[in-house]
């Protein structure tokens, strides 16, 4: 693992310039380019609003409708747009995989990383929401960037795993989208949490995203503090499944050229 790593540092430069390169290739000859990472969770928002705040009355805590959707759907999206395009990165770039050597983690990575920069240019939306419904900044969003690296490593982890399995049963692309949108409906995303049933809130709280969205919702929009078990429970998950991903994703890797 800490060779890995080692190696991996020194391919730095190579990862970096393939985050540029996966940017560019993923708004190649789009008519409005990076706006894509904003019109996914707003359209999704509206979309959310109209149909729980109009038809069928869906509970917020008194939070506003649109950013008490927006909050679930930009962190969320992150994490379902790393998944998605990450799946595919090694059997997508065969023609390397099979051609030259270098730190084959560096294709899932820089999915994520290249997903992580359309999730800060869709925060920008969400800070102007913040000001719109004048959300306060309290001490408790020192939170924040634990939460973003618990759920980048969760999502790495996922990427990771998918990426790699992907190579031996090329089903995995066609599981993936219903996975994912399964998890959606299994993480507070369009109800919040205080309408699961208290009894089986714990085994609901193995899902990782539930204690993420949750937490984003304590800490931004109720000026809470994030439940520490809830959080500990979610680190520990995020971190559990990076390594054994990692680990998974390096013995696999051997045999990724024979089998591509």
């Amino acid at each position: 693992m800490v060779s890995s790593l080692r190696e991996l540092f020194r391919y730095r430069e190579l990862l970096w310039s393939w985050v540029i390169r996966d940017l560019k290739v993923r708004y190649k000859q789009s008519l409005l380019g990076i706006a894509w990472a904003i019109l996914q969770p707003l359209s999704a928002t509206i979309i959310f609003t109209i149909i729980f705040s109009r038809f069928v009355r869906v509970p917020t805590d008194g939070i506003p409708y649109p950013i008490f959707y927006y909050s679930a759907l930009l962190p969320w999206t992150f994490s379902s747009s790393s998944i998605t395009f990450g799946v595919n990165c090694l059997v997508n770039n065969m023609g390397l995989v099979t051609k030259i050597y270098f730190p084959r983690e560096i294709l899932p990575i820089s999915a994520v990383i290249a997903s992580f920069v359309d999730f800060l240019i869709a925060a920008v939306i969400y800070v102007g929401m913040m000001v719109f419904y004048r959300v306060p900044v309290g001490p408790n969003w020192v939170w924040v960037p634990v939460l973003i690296l618990i759920q980048i490593a969760l999502t790495l982890g996922v990427v990771l795993f998918a990426s790699a399995l992907n190579v031996f049963y090329r089903d995995i692309r066609f599981v993936v989208p219903l996975g994912i949108q399964l998890w959606m409906y299994l993480t507070p995303i369009i109800y919040p949490l205080n309408i699961v049933p208290e009894r089986f809130r714990a085994f609901y709280m193995l899902n990782p995203m539930a204690g993420l969205i949750d937490s984003y919702r304590r800490i931004i929009l109720q000026a809470q503090w994030p439940d520490l078990t809830y959080i500990l429970m979610t680190a520990v998950v995020s971190v559990g499944v990076l390594y054994l991903a990692y680990l998974y994703f390096k013995r696999a890797e051997a045999v990724f050229a024979d089998i591509i």
